[in-house]
């Protein structure tokens, strides 16, 4: 069976073979090659489940479009209609899924639900967030650094703020891909010491760096996320604001990364909070292409799911 559960859980080849079906892909669909891939509606016949534990506005449209443009219908479940893990176990919800459909996508909370999910299936599942890592977001960040500035392999990237979920996984890409990462922020909001372990071991350089300005430097790319969730209160949302405040990344701190450095965000953003309007409308940003690769790169993931 053949998920797509992490980065760092999938084969370094099979990672770079998404991201070329997924330039393959997007090229035939804008003109610029020869042949329409989707032409040949891979997903033809085929049925995916697609789970929202956690609302979501770019992971429900970009997975719904994906597998429609590639002849596939959705079956769109809210974790009010699921209620995975209540009363029916998750491995008997996999069991049972896996009986109707050909590929599950699960948007969700805690990460044992993905992997008990995994588990139990028949048929391949797909990652699309968890509180612990977000790989479908990163793959499409790593597509979208090499359309724009070439290989990713030996470049610098930086992360400003909260190391979450995002965070993790590009710190999973960071080993797979051979890029060094930077992480600048809070120390209690250090990202997990498993992940960076993880990237050192394969032999790329993880630094933290306490100051942003000093972090930046010499930076490719810059990566930045939302301070808040939407389940914080008001006091931890004005803590959170205090702590973080220093890692705003505006145009006197781009400046001190390399000249032709990019900045990322996977959105939605809060303006002129992680980031200002500045930063996210200016030259450097590319955080609607990197929106937009979250469907290229999608595709392709589930074609290697499912073979085809």
């Amino acid at each position: 069976m053949t998920h797509f559960l992490d980065i760092h859980k999938t084969d370094k080849a099979v990672l770079r073979d998404i991201l070329d079906q997924a330039n393959s892909m997007k090229q035939a669909r804008l003109g610029q090659s020869k042949g329409t891939p989707d032409a040949e509606q891979p997903l033809a016949n085929k049925m995916v489940a697609l789970i929202f534990e956690k609302p979501s506005t770019r992971t429900r449209v970009s997975f719904d479009l994906g597998v429609r443009q590639m002849g596939g219908q959705t079956m769109v479940l809210s974790g009010t209609e699921m209620q995975l893990g209540h009363g029916e176990t998750i491995a008997d919800t996999a069991r049972v899924l896996s009986r109707y459909v050909d590929m599950i996508m699960i948007r969700t909370f805690d990460e044992s639900i993905l992997l008990e999910l995994a588990e139990y299936s028949d048929v391949p599942v797909i990652n699309g967030l968890t509180d612990r890592t977000h790989p479908c977001q990163i793959m499409a960040d790593v597509m979208t650094y090499e359309e724009h500035r070439g290989s990713i392999k030996g470049k610098k990237v930086v992360w400003m703020g909260d190391g979450n979920n995002v965070c993790a996984s590009f710190l999973h890409a960071a080993g797979q891909f051979g890029f060094d990462f930077t992480f600048s922020g809070p120390e209690r909001l250090d990202p997990e010491a498993e992940f960076v372990g993880l990237a050192r071991e394969q032999g790329v350089n993880v630094s933290i760096e306490r100051d942003a300005g000093k972090a930046v430097e010499g930076a490719d790319l810059i990566v930045a996320d939302t301070w808040l969730s939407m389940h914080d209160d008001q006091s931890s949302r004005q803590r959170r604001h205090n702590q973080l405040r220093p890692y705003q990344v505006n145009d006197a701190l781009m400046a001190q990364a390399k000249p032709d450095a990019l900045f990322m965000h996977c959105l939605p953003a809060h303006r002129d909070e992680e980031v200002t309007s500045a930063v996210m409308d200016g030259p450097q940003s590319v955080i609607f292409d990197e929106a937009e690769n979250r469907l290229h790169a999608q595709k392709a993931v589930m074609r290697h799911c499912l073979g085809v």
